[in-house]
């Protein structure tokens, strides 16, 4: 058994290569040889959000607190509560992030495929952040 806290292991800035704004990013867990899957708890500041992104194998978000966005490739962009799950299916294109006066928390949890969890793309632009 293996028991992990959160606040046990330092806390990450999410790298501006992947994110627009402000961005913490806690591991809950981590890829290895007995699990595929890997998880952390992502805090994003008003107006702060990802990149467009895929998932090899796809990816659940699990809304904990705030209000955010999210929005699949051709879609509309939609509003998410805590208590929400997302699930964006193996090599969706898509971004999340906070409302523009809202931040907003949530767990990700995704799997590896062949040393791989996601392919990072272009950043969300102002625009299409603004379209909603």
């Amino acid at each position: 058994m293996e028991i992990t806290r959160i606040g046990s292991k330092p806390s990450g800035k999410g790298p501006a290569d992947w994110f627009t704004g402000a961005v913490r990013i806690d591991m809950l867990f981590e890829a290895n040889d007995a699990r595929r899957g890997a998880s952390a708890a992502v805090t994003f500041e008003p107006g702060a959000r990802t990149a467009w992104h895929t998932h090899p194998l796809g990816q659940t978000l699990i809304i904990t607190a705030g209000c955010g966005l999210v929005q699949r490739e051709g879609g509309p962009i939609e509003k998410v509560f805590p208590g929400d799950v997302v699930w964006f299916a193996p090599n969706e294109k898509h971004w999340h992030g906070a409302t523009a006066t809202n931040g907003m928390t949530h767990i990700a949890i995704q799997e590896n495929l062949n040393g791989k969890v996601v392919d990072w793309m272009e950043h969300v632009t102002d625009e299409q952040y603004n379209a909603q």
